[in-house]
């Protein structure tokens, strides 16, 4: 079946719809938006840690007791998809899902997941998400290759609610989901899997791939410290949601070309 892919600037411009702040001018590398999530992409990072790479990277992290999946792909396909392989790759019946923010490729797809799934966010995530009022969604079905995975989307109350911090004991791996403050969503949520020191960063630190925007109440400064705790946590494998894994230079570029992006701002706003 032939299907038209959107250009990446399209998923671009989505993506600055959702926040207030002007863009920046830099390069925007190139990133798969093909909306099909495909099971062949699927790879083993750690020993606990999968990922499907598309658009987004999906995580899957595996306990003795639980497993855990990070973001939903664009729809229940993709939903769907992602469950069956979390199912496969599984110990156990019990299936955690939580996404790294909103947006409707990360967030979209929770239908597709069992009805016995346990849905956590953060209450500021939820917050964003219950505000939006599907607007995001409805901006994504503009792109007539995004359109078909959108229909009817409804999202589910969160069966967990955390402030900052919420630990997931699966059973032998253990993972932390953090809310460190807003940076290109208001509810950006990361995750770090402790036994396996991988990192999940959502859009805050990618690949070749340069942050346009920072949400409503956040800053390039709010952004450049939320990279520094993460750093802290001295990750091996870093994940982000769109373009290529890596370690933990992803982050130290993203923050280098974000305080170099602050500075220039400064010294214009000085003169």
């Amino acid at each position: 079946m032939n299907r038209s892919k959107p250009l990446p600037v399209v998923c671009l411009l989505f993506h600055l719809c959702c926040a207030g702040a002007a863009p920046l001018v830099a390069q925007q590398s190139e990133f798969n938006t093909d909306p099909e999530l495909n099971a062949a992409a699927l790879q083993r990072i750690s020993e606990h840690v999968y990922a499907i790479g598309g658009f987004p990277n999906i995580g899957i992290v595996i306990g003795e007791q639980a497993s855990l999946v990070i973001d939903t792909g664009l729809g229940p396909r993709n939903g769907a998809l992602i469950a069956k392989e979390a199912g496969r790759l599984a110990r156990s019946s019990k299936l955690y899902l939580a996404t790294t923010h909103f947006h409707p490729e990360h967030a979209a797809g929770e239908a597709g997941f069992p009805p016995g799934t346990i849905l956590i966010r953060s209450v500021t995530q939820q917050q964003e998400l219950e505000e939006d009022g599907g607007g995001s969604i409805a901006r994504f079905a503009q792109n007539p290759a995004y359109a078909p995975y959108l229909q009817g989307i409804r999202f589910r109350r969160p069966h967990i609610v955390f402030d900052k911090e919420y630990r997931l004991d699966l059973g032998g791996v253990h993972v932390r989901m953090l809310w460190l403050g807003p940076a290109h969503t208001r509810g950006d949520q990361e995750f770090f899997v402790e036994e396996d020191r991988a990192l999940f960063t959502g859009d805050l630190a990618m690949k070749d791939i340069r942050p346009r925007n920072f949400a409503q109440g956040s800053s390039w400064e709010t952004w450049i410290a939320i990279l520094d705790e993460l750093a802290a946590l001295h990750p091996i494998h870093v994940l982000p949601d769109h373009g290529a894994f890596g370690d933990a230079t992803l982050i130290s570029k993203q923050r280098a070309y974000l305080a170099k992006n602050l500075a220039a701002e400064q010294g214009k706003n000085a003169r």
